[in-house]
């Protein structure tokens, strides 16, 4: 059984999610509390929370099913929060910042993945 808190990639997305909710969510209007800012939140935790998930399974196809799921949030939560750019809710440096440590974990998904099905 895998120690998903090992992994590089469980604590960077870790450290996304904690990130959405202390400096973007914030800068949602009240009126996304139930929309925008909602499914932010969603995409955002269901990045590391799979990946857990995905550690407890006895298959590495099992695994990496799960880490595509989590790739697949972290995509949303890229639109989810150009969507907020391009509102006016997050500033350029905001969308920047939080782009850019979305890519990370991306990258790093998308490495472990592929090292998996070697």
């Amino acid at each position: 059984m895998r120690d998903y808190k090992r992994l590089a990639v469980w604590r960077k997305s870790h450290e996304l999610t904690l990130s959405i909710y202390h400096d973007i969510l914030p800068a949602f209007p009240k009126h996304e509390d139930f929309h925008l800012a909602s499914q932010t939140k969603r995409a955002a935790y269901s990045i590391p929370m799979n990946i857990a998930e995905g550690t407890g399974k006895n298959t590495d196809k099992d695994f990496t099913s799960f880490l595509d799921i989590s790739l697949g949030s972290a995509h949303e939560l890229e639109y989810c929060c150009l969507l907020a750019k391009d509102l006016g809710y997050l500033t350029e440096e905001q969308f920047n910042k939080v782009n850019n440590e979305t890519n990370q974990v991306k990258a790093m998904l998308i490495g472990l993945i592929r090292s998996i099905r070697k």
